[in-house]
Order: C-alpha cells, then sequence, then structure tokens
C-alpha cells in the first residue's frame, strides 16, 4: 500500500481504501481504477491524499487489468444500439421510404427496449456520435424517451411500443430533404426553412399507407412539431386536435434537439433544457406531460455528484420538487442553492 498526494496521482493506479467526502459519504469505492475524471473529482472534494496499490504490486495489477478488459462484454443495451442504428440508416437510405420494414423495425426496437433500464436519458452519449448520424441518433434517443415519458405518465401497455415506433420514424420524412440542408453547417435561410418543415408531410406520406402501424404512429410524424397554442407547423392544428403521440414526441424531440451537438450547434447542458421546457414551453407543449418528464428525469438520490455551468463539482444534498432542475449542491461544506443562485446550473450528471 501506498499513501500518494492527489497532485501526484496518475489514471491507472488502483485505490485500494474507499474515498469518503468530508460529510462522510463514499467517493470512490476501493478497487477503482483511477481516471483523469476521477482525478478532477478528488481535487474539487479537497481530497489531499488517497491509499492505492503499492508499485510492488503494479505488474499484477497491469496483468488484472488486461486480463478484465479481455473478458469485458459490451453492455447489451449497446449492442442493440448499434444495430437499430445500422437498420435506420439502411432504412432511411433504401426509404425513398414507400413501405419501410416496420417488423424488422420493431423487432429490433422490442430488442433493444428489452434493456431499457440501462439508458440515463440526462447522461446517455452514444458511443462515437458522428455529426452526419445525428438523424439517426436523435430518433432513437427520441424513440426510448418517449416510451419512458409515456409509461410513466401512465398510459395502457398496448401504446408504449407504437409509442416507440412513433419516436423512430417520426423524423423520416427527412430521408426525401435535401442532405445540403440537413447538414448545413450554420443558419438556415428562410426558404431553407421552409424546404426543411416540408419533412413532415412527406414523413406522413411515407407512413399513411403502412397497415403494420396505427394511426398515432402516422400522425406523429405529421404533427412533432405542432404546438397546443396552434402556432407550430405544417398544418397549425392546437389542442386536442393533436395526437397524444405527437405531443409526447414534441417534448422528447425538443429536449433531444437541444442536448445534442448538431452541424450549427453545440448542445446545451441537460437542465438548462429542462429548465427551459419548464418557463417556455407554457401554451406550447402539454403541461402536464412536460411535468411528469421533468419529474421523473430529476428523481436523483441525494450525494449524486454534479457540474456546475462554473466547473465547481459538488454532491446534490437536497431535491425541492417545486423546482425540480435546481436541487441543493453542496461544494466542499459550501451549500449552493440553485432555486437562489439564478445565474448557476448543474452543467453535466457525473457518473462515478
Amino acid at each position: 500500500m501506498a499513501t500518494v498526494s492527489v497532485s501526484q496521482l496518475k489514471p491507472g493506479e488502483k485505490m485500494i481504501e474507499n474515498v469518503l467526502t468530508k460529510r462522510g459519504s463514499i467517493l470512490f469505492y476501493k478497487g477503482k481504477i483511477v481516471t483523469d475524471k476521477d482525478i478532477e473529482i478528488l481535487k474539487a472534494f479537497l481530497i489531499p491524499s488517497v491509499s492505492i496499490e503499492s508499485k510492488a504490486s503494479e505488474q499484477e495489477t497491469v496483468k488484472e487489468a488486461a486480463a478484465e478488459e479481455a473478458v469485458s462484454v459490451v453492455p447489451p443495451f449497446i449492442t442493440e444500439y448499434n444495430k437499430m442504428l445500422v437498420l435506420l440508416k439502411k432504412v432511411y437510405t433504401s426509404v425513398s421510404g414507400q413501405n419501410p420494414p416496420i417488423l424488422e423495425i420493431r423487432t429490433q426496437l422490442e430488442a433493444l427496449i428489452q434493456h431499457i433500464d440501462y439508458y440515463r436519458i440526462l447522461t446517455f452519449t452514444p458511443r462515437m456520435f458522428q455529426l452526419q448520424d445525428y438523424i439517426y441518433h436523435n430518433s432513437i434517443m427520441v424513440s426510448l424517451t418517449s416510451y419512458n415519458l409515456a409509461k410513466w405518465h401512465g398510459l395502457p401497455g398496448k401504446d408504449l411500443m407504437p409509442i416507440a415506433l412513433a419516436g423512430l420514424l417520426h423524423d423520416i420524412g427527412n430521408a426525401k430533404v435535401d442532405s445540403s440542408i440537413l447538414f448545413k453547417p450554420n443558419k438556415l435561410t428562410s426558404e431553407e426553412i421552409e424546404d426543411m418543415k416540408k419533412h413532415t408531410i412527406i414523413g406522413y406520406n411515407l407512413l399513411k399507407n403502412v397497415t403494420a402501424i396505427n394511426e398515432g404512429v402516422k400522425l406523429a410524424a405529421l404533427q412533432h412539431h405542432e404546438r397546443e397554442d396552434g402556432s407550430g407547423y405544417p398544418i397549425g392544428v392546437k389542442g386536442d386536435q393533436i395526437h397524444l403521440y405527437s405531443k409526447i414526441i414534441a417534448i422528447t424531440d425538443i429536449f433531444h434537439a437541444m442536448t445534442s451537438d448538431r452541424y450549427h450547434k453545440k448542445g446545451s447542458s441537460p437542465y438548462l433544457v429542462l429548465d427551459q421546457l419548464f418557463n417556455e414551453s407554457f401554451g406550447k407543449l402539454d403541461p402536464a406531460l412536460v411535468q411528469t418528464f421533468i419529474q421523473k428525469v430529476t428523481q436523483f438520490h441525494n450525494g449524486v455528484l454534479v457540474k456546475l455551468n462554473d466547473n465547481r463539482i459538488g454532491e446534490i444534498v437536497f431535491s425541492d420538487r417545486t423546482h425540480p432542475t435546481r436541487p441543493w449542491v453542496n461544494i466542499n461544506g459550501q451549500i449552493i442553492n440553485l432555486t437562489m443562485e439564478r445565474s448557476l446550473y448543474i452543467q453535466d450528471v457525473i457518473e462515478k
């Protein structure tokens, strides 16, 4: 055993004792292999030193790590997610879209949803994300998030898979939108925006004669940009004229569009986006669905580590359910009440 200063700690070293915060909660468990992010967290919590495996045992540690890596298995969720990505690309490129292979799509989607417990909406980032694949990743994440939101909101079980399908296919009209518009690196012109908006009608036309999906799935392609007050497109319907599937997908599509990196912008903090959904959606989105979404995705236990937008790292010590996106955060003994400190917000949730 060796005790080393955190400033001298190196990635790859192995902790052999639990590391505790000043409040006595476990920051890292013994056996943790140190990463650059771990060192950043230790410094943020003012941990002066940690106990690591001695140099004499280093060769054995390397052998153990190599053995673990050799037998490591990609989580089933990631395997099925990647299969879904490949299939969706094939659907988009072959679809000039008539008659998408619904049975194959549904079978793969069911295989993915079997492992949905792995999926964390606020922290999930697709592996090896590439900007040119944004529309596919967005569709898969909207599908999974819509499934969860429908379940959380108490919709019948018979609606859950159709809603997941609706999320997966909501943007299928983009298969026929000019790629120079889809992948343009800067702001669209007003004419290009109008061309982009046509993806809703195109998508509905691609799906309207497909007998293997219900009307809600088809309408979600048409209506996911409609808004409660009639300010959306392509038709400007409002309120109960908008199908429930479309109302759900409107929320999840906005969330993932705003939190994902795209050609013309970097993704925003999930917490900042939730704040915007909460504050700016009145009249635009279904308020009950928005409330369910925000309450559920922010249900973290006290002790969860978060990074604020000023790069300080702390742990959640209290969540006020009337302000779910703005908990109290303990940073080295200083309590930051984010409901009061409006210039601060949670930039990232840190998964140890």
